[in-house]
């Protein structure tokens, strides 16, 4: 099995456990995310300055969604592939909404989501 420890719950046979992973049914295994704080503080600071530029642009649609796009690529760079970024980049998408820190809300969910994923267990 390599350097990956896993979590598995199998009829008839023991469960192997490890910390990196969790069930998601029998058989299955998902990783669990756990990012330094190094990773966190550069996808808030990532967030921030997106949110206060958002704020500048809002009058300048093809730049605010060039801004947008760019947030939510170093987002993805950052946290790695995570689908929870994309209702972040809709609700960019509608015109107004860049008063709001979107992008920070984010981050705080997908840190926060994964902090709960990781005391759940």
């Amino acid at each position: 099995m390599g350097g990956n420890n896993l979590l598995m719950k199998t009829e008839g046979r023991p469960a192997l456990v490890g910390s990196e992973f969790e069930p998601v049914k029998p058989g299955h295994a998902i990783p669990i995310r756990h990012y330094s704080r190094k990773r966190i503080a550069l996808a808030f600071g990532a967030a921030a300055v997106s949110d206060f530029l958002a704020m500048w642009t809002d009058f300048l649609p093809p730049v605010q969604w060039a801004l947008d796009l760019g947030t939510a690529a170093a987002l993805f760079l950052i946290l790695g592939r995570r689908w929870a970024l994309l209702p972040g980049l809709l609700v960019e998408a509608i015109p107004g909404m860049g008063v709001f820190p979107v992008w920070i809300l984010v981050v705080v969910s997908l840190v926060l989501y994964d902090e709960i994923k990781t005391h759940k267990n």
